[in-house]
């Protein structure tokens, strides 16, 4: 006999949740899509204090560069997948009817010789417009997405987006800045790196530098890693090859005061990892720190496994299983590098970028990303 429900269960003086928001007012919403060489994602958002509430989201992977390191062109196929998905993208803003939007392209567009091609494709298609944007706004963007994981005792800092077909790094100075303004700071480089004239206490862009290989190219280079630790050892020391021309990679750095931000999906994977999630909880995993100690077990444990281990580990995923490795060997390669034992784990990046701008730029937000 199954037992008696006890009189009153599941009844609460107060809700657990807090209600479901009624409908936004599309007027107060703005998107931002993020088109890499790898994967098509987008946000719609809302402004909510110094922040902004996730109304919407879309993520995947389109493969768009599959095959642009050998011939230079997009190819007929990647642009069909990607148009597919982006099919996708145009009927969530209509949809939520938005009308403030940044839609933006990245690395296989720079580089491909029918780019011009596939945005009018892309337009015909599906109505949407896509700018195709500058390395340096790609990296700006990546770093005010990073404002609110900035310590106020960090003094140097450095922002890396790995992405599919280029890294994205940025070293600030914010030694002149008051503690208590430094993550501000960051927020106000979305008006550009020089703030020679800015009035408020400011984050001084000391260099900057977008290597053209991401976890896709430089993968397409080195495909035949495997469990090869010599190979994956030369990958990443070809990746540190790119770096000779980045200013702070000459120069002796010190420990104390300095702090990196890694944003991408290699980044979060390996935290991911670490953390031995068996379902990725964002709440986890944005603003943790993991030690270089730490990073590099996960990326032993990575090689040990093997490229079918790698198929059927669900921490890494099907859709990252080939680009881990590529995408570790840059992380490693820039922890060699730099005076630090820990690295900061940021889930944002371009998308959450083109959102703080819009923002900013509108004046909608709150002062600061608090």
């Amino acid at each position: 006999m199954a037992p008696k429900r006890p009189i009153g269960a599941g009844a609460f003086l107060n809700p657990v949740e807090p209600p479901a928001p009624s409908t936004p007012d599309p007027a107060e919403l703005y998107a931002a899509l993020d088109l890499g060489t790898n994967s098509c994602r987008m946000l719609i958002a809302q402004p909510k204090g110094n922040q902004f509430h996730v109304i919407d989201s879309f993520s995947k992977s389109v493969q768009l560069g599959t095959g642009l390191e050998a011939s230079g062109r997009l190819s007929r196929a990647s642009m069909g997948r990607t148009v597919q998905a982006l099919r996708i993208c145009r009927k969530k803003l209509e949809k939520h009817k938005v009308t403030r939007m940044r839609l933006v392209a990245t690395e296989a567009c720079r580089r491909a010789s029918n780019a011009n091609e596939f945005i009018r494709y892309v337009h015909s298609e599906t109505g949407l417009k896509l700018d195709i944007i500058e390395p340096e706004e790609e990296a700006r963007l990546a770093v005010i997405s990073c404002a609110s994981l900035v310590s106020i005792r960090t003094e140097q800092l450095l922002v890396v987006d790995i992405g599919g077909g280029s890294t994205e790094l940025v070293w600030i100075d914010l030694s002149n800045v008051p503690r208590g303004e430094r993550p501000k700071s960051i927020m106000r480089l979305h008006t550009g790196f020089k703030q020679a004239t800015s009035p408020f206490p400011h984050a001084k862009v000391v260099d900057w530098i977008s290597v053209p290989l991401g976890v896709a190219t430089l993968r397409d280079q080195f495909s035949d890693v495997g469990d090869d630790a010599g190979r994956f050892a030369l990958m990443s020391w070809f990746f540190e090859e790119n770096l000779s021309s980045f200013a702070p990679y000459a120069s002796q750095q010190a420990k104390e005061g300095f702090q990196i931000i890694g944003t991408s999906g290699t980044v979060t994977t390996v935290a991911a990892s670490h953390l031995g999630l068996r379902r990725y909880d964002r709440n986890k995993v944005d603003g943790l720190r993991m030690t270089s100690d730490q990073i590099d077990k996960v990326i032993r444990d990575y090689l040990s496994l093997g490229p079918e281990g790698r198929r059927d580990d669900p921490r890494i995923g099907r859709d990252r299983h080939a680009l881990i490795m590529s995408g570790a060997a840059i992380l490693q390669a820039l922890l060699r590098v730099w005076p630090t034992d820990r690295l900061s784990v940021a889930d944002r990046g371009l998308r959450e970028g083109l959102l703080y701008a819009q923002m900013s730029a509108d004046g909608v937000l709150e002062d600061g990303p608090f």
